[in-house]
């Protein structure tokens, strides 16, 4: 049975993309082994593959990365293994060196234009130390794949690479129809917002925008950096009884409570090319929910939305006239789009998708 180690730099907890990457290739006959750090918080794990979670000292900035792939390295350079899978350039460094001592076969995912998420863009100096690692490893590597086309185009004009594209879809699942949120909506509308509370995701727009809609409930679910200042927010606009947020919520138990809501929002801003190409999981998560989505007016979301027919682009983001524009989306039945958001299922799912992994992962391709 082939070996291949995978690779990662949080703690496998929430990461569904890596987590039916693993699920797949140990269909495909691999004996899989997931790496990642250990949180203080970190919840136990239960898969169908080893995983493995290193204690750091550092948990973030430059001796967090500096540590962890030093780790990792170590760690690849004697352990058995046909296959290395990396997944982002944080943990590139570490697989490359070990790929090209030890000629192992290097698999490569991208799960976004690292070196242009805003965390970078504002920090140059570090931005710049990414860059040159990106310039040195990314031309060299013969299999890559990546979430949208739009980031597969731009590394590939770049650095002359052959990126392919996974996108990151849900497994088609049954919607259970039993489930019932955990307030009482009252007839009210539900407009849904599921992932990380950070900056650029659009989510202090729509509670701004919350002052000028009636009748209607903001469900947001997920945490991050922000946290606190949106319910900050909330709290100062006197917004409480129409915006609730319900924290981390089990990827299981999120899949029966998105389908109770009327429409799922994702307005990220243009913060830079990796949000300019941004493809986000949730678009997927609202259309296997069999909801319309609402999405930010950016080429690889618009994409979606256009070709599927299963929801609206935002015209505006001022807040009153947003809201103008979703007052017409909620007048509108959610059945009007259900035979187009089933379509978009059958087609956009994880069991569509991974049948690209055969191919990658194949030892005639390597």
């Amino acid at each position: 049975m082939p070996k291949i180690i995978v690779s990662v730099t949080n703690d496998l907890t929430t990461d569904q993309r890596v987590h039916k990457v693993c699920n797949s290739l140990t269909n495909q006959g691999f004996a899989v082994t997931l790496l990642g750090r250990k949180l203080k918080n970190s919840p136990k794990l239960y898969r169908n593959y080893t995983t493995k979670r290193f204690k750091l000292l550092f948990n973030k900035g430059f001796l967090f990365y500096a540590e962890y792939n030093l780790r990792l390295f170590f760690y690849l350079l004697f352990k058995k293994k046909d296959f290395i899978l990396s997944n982002d350039l944080d943990t590139l460094l570490a697989n490359y060196l070990v790929s090209r001592t030890q000629k192992t076969k290097l698999v490569y995912d991208s799960h976004e234009l690292f070196t242009e998420v805003p965390e970078l863009i504002n920090r140059p100096k570090t931005q710049k130390i990414w860059l040159k690692i990106e310039k040195f490893i990314l031309p060299k590597l013969i299999n890559c794949y990546t979430v949208c086309d739009s980031i597969a185009t731009y590394y590939n004009k770049k650095y002359q690479t052959n990126f392919k594209v996974i996108r990151n879809v849900p497994v088609l699942t049954k919607i259970d129809s039993n489930y019932q949120f955990p307030f009482a909506p009252k007839d009210k509308k539900i407009i849904i917002y599921q992932g990380a509370l950070n900056i650029g995701r659009g989510i202090e727009l729509l509670i701004n925008t919350m002052n000028y809609l009636e009748n209607t409930i903001f469900v947001i679910i997920g945490t991050g950096d922000i946290e606190n200042q949106l319910k900050l927010r909330v709290k100062d606009n006197n917004l409480n009884d129409k915006v609730i947020f319900l924290g981390r919520v089990n990827p299981n138990e999120l899949k029966n409570i998105t389908p109770k809501a009327d429409l799922g929002i994702s307005l990220e801003e243009d913060l830079g090319l990796n949000y300019h190409f941004a493809l986000p999981n949730k678009i997927f998560d609202y259309i296997h929910s069999e909801i319309p989505v609402l999405v930010s007016d950016l080429p690889e979301m618009k994409k979606i939305v256009n070709n599927y027919k299963i929801g609206e682009i935002a015209i505006e983001r001022e807040p009153e006239k947003l809201a103008k524009q979703l007052k017409n989306i909620l007048k509108t039945p959610k059945s009007y789009y259900s035979k187009n958001l089933r379509k978009a299922k059958k087609s956009l799912n994880w069991q569509e998708e991974s049948k690209k992994l055969q191919d990658i992962f194949s030892v005639e391709s390597i």
